[in-house]
């Protein structure tokens, strides 16, 4: 048997395209020493590479550079499928979207191209609305320049996994996806009391 079942693959391109779009935080995951070094950071898809900033002292900011390989990990919504949802008698699950791609880096040192994509990397997560615009003469970020690297990402590897209780009944499959949706949108609010 094949793991994971090919129902839970999706090798789409557009649809992983659409995930890191959407949820645009990666872990970013270099191996160094044998020692994994993992990083959150928001990157963004552009002209089929994707495209980041580090801080200068993040340690793992001296890995994202010259051909070393990068494992990025991208997730969508996730939540617990209770057999409750379903119509037909099922065990208890656990839904996912994930995307895992593999790449090799090429640091960018051009404080000039740093500097448009830092505009650009705003102007793209300002979207739809568009309510800041970081504007080239702040002078916030010129001072700032200095502290931050960027980096772009070759990939090599794409795999999506879309664990959507696409083995079950088409309208079991339809109950999982409305609690899918109602489990995130709740969740958020009483995950947010507890913590914040």
């Amino acid at each position: 048997m094949n793991y994971p079942p090919k129902y839970h693959q999706d090798n789409d391109q557009n649809h992983l395209i659409e995930v890191i779009k959407t949820y645009p935080l990666a872990t970013v995951i270099s191996v160094e020493n044998n020692q994994p070094l993992i990083t959150h950071l928001p990157l963004i898809f552009k002209n089929g590479k994707l495209v980041g900033h580090i801080d200068v002292y993040n340690p793992q900011a001296n890995l994202l550079k010259n051909g070393n390989e990068v494992t990025l990990l991208f997730s969508g919504p996730e939540c617990y499928i209770s057999p409750s949802v379903y119509g037909t008698t099922q065990l208890p699950t656990w839904n996912y979207i994930k995307v895992h791609l593999k790449g090799h880096v090429d640091a960018i040192e051009s404080k000039e191209a740093l500097k448009q994509s830092l505009i650009s990397m705003t102007e793209f997560l300002e979207a739809p609305d568009y309510k800041y615009v970081l504007e080239p003469d702040n002078p916030r970020l010129d001072r700032n320049l200095d502290y931050i690297k960027m980096f772009e990402i070759s990939i090599t590897h794409w795999e999506g996994k879309f664990k959507l209780s696409q083995d079950k009944k088409p309208s079991d499959t339809t109950y999982a996806r409305e609690e899918l949706i109602r489990a995130n949108q709740e969740s958020i609010k009483q995950f947010l009391d507890n913590v914040f």
